[in-house]
């Protein structure tokens, strides 16, 4: 069951990349398996700590930058030491007119993972996104959450399982759980 914590940007991010054409794009994900929803040209994950975003882009056997029209990052960037250096990687893996989608926590439990470093909201992700080169026109960042969702995390059982039936997901712009963003090159 999903988490009351990504009901709200689950459906915001499919919306973002049915207009992508993902069936035309070669995908990559940094770890996690989120891409795995959509049908992609092709999708590859590289997974942590063999393939680790904050040494370096990916490369071939080569040396290469592999290069893509998509990078996928689903809540990974907290469990980064260095997400600014990890960005520019992202960067420079992109194709010209690339995307690189991210979604993060704000106001969830410390879950190392194998560590817990950083926190965003929207403005909070597109000033790094900036920051890391990426032109601001050109980045889309929402957040969501609410006071309701905020208890539930503090419940005992962890992340806490949606529940349609009782869960509020009215948005709160002054309480947010969770940030996303897509951001051209």
């Amino acid at each position: 069951m999903a988490s009351i914590n990504r009901i709200v940007m689950q459906k915001s991010s499919r919306r973002w990349m049915a207009a992508l054409d993902p069936a035309t794009m070669d995908a990559a994900e940094v770890s996690g398996k989120y891409g795995r929803r959509f049908e992609f040209r092709s999708y590859e994950r590289f997974r942590y700590p063999k393939y680790d975003i904050c040494k370096g882009p990916y490369r071939d056997a080569q040396g290469n930058v592999l290069s893509f029209d998509l990078v996928l990052a689903n809540q990974v960037w907290e469990h980064l030491d260095r997400p600014y250096a990890a960005t520019r990687h992202v960067l420079e893996m992109l194709r010209p007119g690339g995307y690189f989608w991210v979604a993060v926590p704000f106001f969830i439990p410390y879950h190392g993972d194998p560590v817990d470093c950083s926190r965003w909201t929207a403005r909070g992700l597109k000033n790094l996104l900036i920051e890391a080169g990426f032109d601001e026109s050109k980045i889309n960042a929402r957040q969501w959450g609410n006071r309701h969702a905020a208890r539930r995390n503090l419940e005992g059982e962890w992340p806490p399982v949606y529940d349609p039936e009782t869960d509020d997901l009215t948005d709160d712009p002054d309480f947010p759980i969770c940030s996303w963003a897509l951001a051209q090159k």
